[in-house]
């Protein structure tokens, strides 16, 4: 069996028990990479094309190391709350200012994501430079999934499972279980990858975006619930082997309509910025003429170290949140 369709199989079947533990799911973070590539002008596309199946089925790599990797879990959020009412347009948005300001170990407690993209752009940078092609395919694939992270509006608050309002389990109806069955409907073209000039402004500018949709994502759950009874709210459906209870159809629908497009945007956002990135990095690394890179594949130890990281996440030795009792 080729390798990515092993990544495909485990990865599937161990979502499929821990549905509400997926970031954007698997289904979301797999299709904004995979749509992103198309973004990218002609000096990057046919590499990215190449090698599309890599970008997708690996976009989940991060939620892999999460619970493998101690210091993983605070790069996919950041728990603007905890800092104040204002914090989304007051905090410092360099690392350094920040770390000044509120310590490096607070930073981490609450999460880092609009610092990490940075770190992770910068690695790309000099990967394109290095023309690594295992670094430049690993790290697209990553960059991409914090991106979507950091656009997700349950992503920059610490009631990101609705835990706090009497909401559990939003996280994984807003950014799973909505785009799965509403993706066809959605008009996710972007245009071409531009230039980003300041990577953390953006960075910061998509979780401000995000966080400024977080009171809807909320609120108009909060009142559909009150109007629907439970045996209307939720229903079963069989995933992978199992039977699992799962907001109705119905009920999604009617949130989904009340959101008004919020999914699709924020999809749609991810996207851009993915592709923005990727195409910022390989300017800022030089520019390599990326057709050299055509001919050679993955070697056995970089297969083999994406096995590892497989059968490391599925120790989970790690909370997805170190500052909680609990984990999502």
């Amino acid at each position: 069996m080729k390798l990515f369709q092993i990544l495909l199989l485990t990865t599937f079947l161990f979502w499929s028990n821990n549905d509400c533990k997926a970031r954007w799911g698997f289904f979301g973070h797999q299709r904004i990479n995979r749509i992103a590539v198309f973004t990218l002008p002609i000096e990057m596309l046919p590499f990215y094309k190449k090698n599309i199946q890599y970008i997708t089925e690996n976009a989940v790599n991060p939620d892999r190391r999460r619970y493998a990797v101690k210091n993983e879990a605070p790069r996919h959020y950041i728990d603007l709350d905890v800092y104040g009412d204002s914090a989304v347009y007051e905090m410092p948005r360099y690392w350094n200012e920040a770390v000044e300001l509120y310590t490096e170990d607070t930073l981490q407690a609450y999460g880092i994501v609009p610092w990490h993209i940075v770190s992770v752009k910068n690695w790309l940078t000099k990967a394109f430079e290095n023309r690594d092609l295992d670094a430049i395919l690993r790290l697209s694939a990553d960059l991409g999934h914090y991106i979507g992270d950091a656009n997700v509006p349950l992503h920059t608050t610490e009631n990101y499972n609705g835990q706090l309002t009497g909401q559990y389990g939003i996280h994984g109806f807003w950014e799973s279980r909505l785009p799965e069955l509403f993706f066809d409907e959605y008009d996710l073209f972007t245009g071409g990858a531009e230039y980003v000039g300041n990577v953390q402004i953006r960075a910061w500018d998509a979780v401000t975006t995000a966080h400024l949709a977080l009171d809807s994502v909320l609120t108009f759950e909060k009142e559909l619930s009150q109007q629907r009874s439970e045996d209307k709210k939720y229903s079963f459906e069989e995933r992978g082997a199992t039977v699992q209870q799962v907001y109705s159809r119905e009920y999604s629908r009617a949130y989904h309509t009340m959101l008004d497009g919020m999914v699709e945007r924020q999809m749609k956002a991810s996207i851009k910025m993915i592709g923005d990135l990727w195409y910022t990095a390989w300017v800022d690394g030089g520019q390599p003429d990326l057709s050299l890179l055509m001919d050679r594949d993955l070697t056995d130890d970089e297969k083999a170290q994406l096995e590892k990281e497989i059968e490391e996440w599925k120790t989970r030795k790690y909370k997805s949140r170190e500052h909680e009792s609990g984990s999502l």
